[in-house]
C-alpha cells in the first residue's frame, strides 16, 4: 500500500459567511508532486496554509505523514517547509547572507551554514549573484532563492504555492528543473497553481479546486479525457470565408464553434466522449471538407485543453484570475 504524505478529510475554513475551504478531501502519495490546481481565490492557498500549520481548520481532520495538523503541529512543523506566493528572503541581505541567516535560524554553526548555502547557490545557478542584494535579482532568481531558503534543511513535505506565477518562460523551466530535482531526492511537493500545463508537467495527479471544492481528481491524463481531447484552432486567409468555414466545421464536428477576436481565426471543442485517435480523425475530416469548400486554411492545429476549457466543462464557467476576497 502506498504510503500517504497528507491526508484530510472534510477540511473546512471559514472567513465570517465565506467558506474559503469547503469539505476538502485529498491523499496525496508519499515521494510524488501533487497538484493543486485553481484560480485565484478557489480555497488553494487557505488549504496549503492549514496543512502547514499556519491556519487552523474549522472543521474536519488533516495529517501530514500520520501527524494531525491541530494536535500535533510541532510535529508536522518538523517534516514540511513552504514557499509561499511572495519572495520572503529578506530584499536588503544578498542571497549567500540570507541562506546562511536561515542555516543559523536552523541551528547551523556559521561554517556549517556558509557550507549548505554555497552548495544551494551552486546547484540552483545563483553563485555568480551570491554577493547581489536580493532586491537585485530577477523574478525567477528571487523564486529561486527563496525556494533554495525552504530546502536548507531537506524536507519530507515541501508546500509550493504558485512558485512561478508572473514568471518569464525561462525562469518557469528553470523553477519546474527544481521541483523535479527536490523530488528525486525524496520529497513529497504538493504544487498549488493556475496553469494547468504547469501541473501537466509536474504532478502525477492533480486535484481541482474551485470554489473551496474539490471539482475533479485524478492524473493529467483523467482530466484532459473527462473534458474531450481538446480543440480545434483554424486559422483562414481570407476573413470573407470564416462564416462559410464556421458552417462547415459545424456540420463535420458536431459541436460548438467559436468565433475567435482575430477575424480570421475560430475554434472548435471537440466532444468529451472522443478519444484521442477519434479528435485526430474529426480534425483530419474537417481540414478535407475545408479544402473542398474552397476556404484557404493557413493554420490547423489539434490542441490539448486549456485550463479554461477543463474548468468550463467542470463548473460551468471560465477560470478567472480576479482575486476573491476571502
Amino acid at each position: 500500500m502506498t504510503e500517504l504524505a497528507i491526508e484530510t478529510s472534510g477540511l473546512v475554513k471559514t472567513f465570517g459567511k465565506t467558506r474559503a475551504v469547503d469539505g476538502v478531501d485529498l491523499a496525496v502519495p508519499a515521494g510524488t508532486v501533487y497538484g493543486v490546481l485553481g484560480p485565484n481565490g478557489a480555497g488553494k492557498t487557505t488549504a496549503v496554509k492549514m496543512l502547514a500549520t499556519l491556519l487552523r481548520p474549522d472543521g474536519g481532520e488533516a495529517r501530514v505523514f500520520g501527524h494531525d495538523v491541530v494536535h500535533e503541529a510541532d510535529a508536522v512543523r518538523a517534516r514540511v517547509s513552504l514557499t509561499g506566493q511572495y519572495a520572503s528572503v529578506d530584499e536588503d541581505l544578498t542571497g549567500l547572507e540570507n541562506l546562511v541567516l536561515v542555516g543559523r535560524l536552523l541551528g547551523y554553526r556559521k561554517a556549517r551554514a556558509r557550507e549548505r548555502a554555497g552548495q544551494l547557490l551552486d546547484a540552483f545557478g545563483l553563485s555568480d549573484a551570491a554577493d547581489r542584494q536580493v532586491k537585485n535579482y530577477s523574478g525567477g532568481m528571487r523564486r529561486r532563492i527563496d525556494i533554495a531558503a525552504s530546502i536548507l534543511t531537506t524536507p519530507d513535505v515541501l508546500f509550493l504555492d504558485e512558485p512561478t506565477t508572473g514568471l518569464d518562460p525561462r525562469s518557469r523551466n528553470q523553477v519546474w528543473d527544481i521541483v523535479r530535482i527536490i523530488v528525486a531526492q525524496g520529497t513529497t511537493v504538493m504544487l498549488t497553481t493556475q496553469y494547468l500545463d504547469e501541473a501537466d508537467q509536474l504532478a502525477s495527479r492533480i486535484a481541482v479546486i474551485d470554489r473551496g471544492k474539490v471539482i475533479a481528481e485524478g492524473t493529467p491524463g483523467e482530466l484532459k479525457a473527462s473534458v474531450g481531447a481538446g480543440s480545434v484552432h483554424v486559422r483562414l486567409r481570407d476573413a470573407a470565408q470564416r462564416e462559410d468555414a464556421l458552417r462547415v466545421l459545424t456540420a463535420v464536428l458536431g459541436s460548438s464553434v467559436q468565433l475567435d477576436a482575430d477575424p480570421v481565426a475560430l475554434t472548435a471543442q471537440l466532444s468529451g466522449e472522443d478519444t484521442d485517435r477519434e479528435a485526430a480523425e474529426q480534425a483530419s475530416r474537417a481540414l478535407a471538407e475545408l479544402a473542398a469548400a474552397g476556404i484557404t486554411v493557413d493554420n490547423f492545429a489539434l490542441g490539448q485543453p486549456t485550463l479554461d476549457e477543463v474548468f468550463l466543462a467542470l463548473t460551468d464557467h471560465p477560470a478567472t484570475t480576479e482575486e476573491v476576497a476571502a
